[in-house]
């Protein structure tokens, strides 16, 4: 056997061993053997392995609560994996990712993640990929707060679970319904529903039962902890208060026992709950106190938001209104503590992404080097980027063009479908640029196309699109937007337009812009929003130009229940 051989089955047997310890628990041990893999296989180049400890290493980050390491770890994993053809292998390292995503609070990155990972398994057609695309979404609508939606996803999880899965992933399933379920009843109960609270109750704590039995026939205390406090919850709920707090007791114990810190930390906050509901104020503020002397890591910011809340809830409760409100300004203060930690997060994520792209250009570039022996790699490599940028880019106004914006559109369309997310497109159109050429000339009316097109880029978010489609027309399109927002935005674009200084580049000249704007309906393709948003521009040519027309009726996208 070669050296490289026997690395190679050291590499494999070491992520056979990392699985076993997923299995047991023992996240700690888990994630060193996985790294210890990842090396190994690195050390050879074989990236299929190298991708395949990484994603174990991420499975063990996550439940040790290092949801960052977790993202770089599936970040190079999916680079390993790009161009290599193992679409099951990157499918599931993107479904990886996406739950680091979401830990995160980094909701539009975890579903553009199951966007590429919905893509591979419907083509794939194999249940087991499909079933973890579904369940992270569902996990992902619940973090957001819509409860339905992520049951809907959900259930069709489990469908596929029960149908060709093993235990563990029944197991998975179900307790996320039960956490979903947490959600979902005091969603109903707050909008006056109590018949459709008490069935989903109901739900969540047949769920919880079931999961619960999986876990301790497994042996597996992380599953256990997570289970039980997920129960003692809902029990909390049902007003079952004792049963509840045994549940939470146990679930803290084998936290505390396995090192499952932040499983310790939720099941003392949802004693202190018990207690709050109970009228015990005092043991609340005490249990809540010793979470906060508890939660000391950066990943831990959102818990200690939380316990301020429900402190601040507590003292008001007791009739401290001074300590009341310290407590919901330190919550405050807390509050924009993490969405802070969140922007760095993200910041750092996309660091760490140009450098594995840079990593990996600079991989490419020496392998090329060697095979054209380093004959003209900077002019060809110039010459591809020129060429790629004037198949792209509009050469008047520096814009994406309409190839550009045919190929992102659809691209857009596409992930909202699969993510369920909201996506507006907008079309705008010079007022009577035909005039200002006759009048001013055309090279003024070029300068205007010019000036215009940089009013439209930068009143636009990062994330949006802004193309030149021919002519005096422009198209936007807007990513996880609703119409009323969509709306906002262009009208404080068209007055842009309006308020310009176009005095200053010829007396007399003044611009104004129409624009359209509609909502993709569901089904609907790129061309179909288009055609919808194009019909609202030209009815705002015809109620006097200098408008913002949007379409009349509005869209929501339902996935419907299975079990229906």
């Amino acid at each position: 056997m070669t050296v490289d051989a026997d690395l190679q089955q050291r590499a494999a047997e070491l992520v056979d061993r990392a699985e076993i310890a997923r299995n047991q628990g023992d996240y700690r041990a888990g994630a060193a053997l996985a790294r210890q893999a990842a090396d190994l296989a690195a050390a050879v180049r074989d990236d299929q392995l190298h991708a395949a400890a990484l994603r174990v290493h991420a499975v063990h980050s996550v439940r040790l609560g290092d949801h960052e390491q977790a993202v770089r770890s599936t970040e190079l994993a999916a680079q390993l994996l790009s161009g290599g053809g193992d679409d099951r292998a990157l499918c599931k390292v993107q479904t990886v990712q996406a739950l680091a995503y979401t830990k995160l609070g980094l909701y539009d990155e975890a579903l553009r993640a199951l966007s590429t990972g919905l893509d591979i398994a419907e083509r794939v057609e194999e249940p087991e990929l499909l079933f973890w695309v579904f369940n992270r979404i569902g996990g992902v609508h619940g973090f957001l707060g819509d409860y339905r939606q992520g049951k809907a996803f959900l259930t069709r999880a489990l469908d596929l679970a029960r149908t060709d899965l093993d235990d563990e992933s029944v197991f998975c399933i179900l307790n996320n319904l039960s956490d979903n379920a947490v959600g979902l009843v005091k969603e109903l109960r707050a909008a006056g529903d109590p018949t459709a609270a008490e069935n989903a109750l109901g739900d969540g704590l047949s769920y919880a039962k079931d999961a619960l039995v999986l876990a301790r026939s497994a042996q597996h205390p992380y599953r256990e902890s997570m289970c039980l406090g997920n129960f003692g919850t809902l029990l909390t709920l049902a007003g079952e208060y004792d049963e509840a707090t045994e549940m939470l007791k146990v679930s803290g114990k084998l936290g505390a026992e396995n090192g499952y810190k932040s499983l310790e930390l939720a099941a003392l906050q949802g004693i202190a709950t018990v207690h709050l509901e109970q009228g015990r104020t005092a043991e609340a503020i005490a249990i809540l106190g010793t979470v906060l002397e508890m939660a000391s890591e950066p990943n831990e910011k959102t818990t200690i938001m939380v316990v301020h809340q429900q402190l601040a809830s507590a003292y008001e409760a007791r009739g401290d209104a001074a300590t009341a409100l310290r407590h919901y300004r330190t919550y405050h203060e807390a509050e924009r503590s993490v969405y802070s930690a969140m922007a760095e997060t993200r910041a750092r994520l996309l660091t760490n992404r140009f450098e594995l792209d840079n990593a990996r250009l600079e991989a490419e570039r020496a392998r090329l080097e060697a095979a054209l022996h380093r004959v003209r790699r900077e002019e060809l490599e110039q010459e591809k980027l020129a060429w790629q940028a004037e198949a792209r880019e509009d050469q008047l106004t520096g814009l994406w063009n309409r190839r550009y914006q045919d190929e992102e559109l659809a691209r857009l369309v596409g992930a909202a479908t699969a993510g369920n997310r909201p996506l507006c497109v907008a079309v705008g159109d010079v007022d009577r640029f035909k005039g200002i050429n006759d009048h001013f000339g055309h090279p003024v009316g070029d300068e205007v196309l010019k000036r215009l097109a940089g009013i439209l880029r930068g009143g636009s978010r990062p994330d949006d699109l802004v193309t030149r489609m021919g002519g005096e027309e422009f198209c936007l399109a807007f990513p996880d937007t609703d119409l009323p927002a969509a709306r906002d935005i262009c009208e404080r674009l068209r007055a842009a337009v309006q308020t310009y200084d176009w005095g200053a580049l010829r007396p007399g000249l003044a611009v104004t812009i129409s624009l359209g704007v509609a909502r993709l309906a569901p089904g609907s393709t790129a061309t179909q929003v288009l055609d919808a948003a194009d019909a609202q521009l030209y009815r705002a040519k015809r109620h006097g130009r200098n408008r913002v027309e949007p379409v009349q009726r509005t869209f929501a996208f339902v996935v419907p229940d299975p079990t229906a």
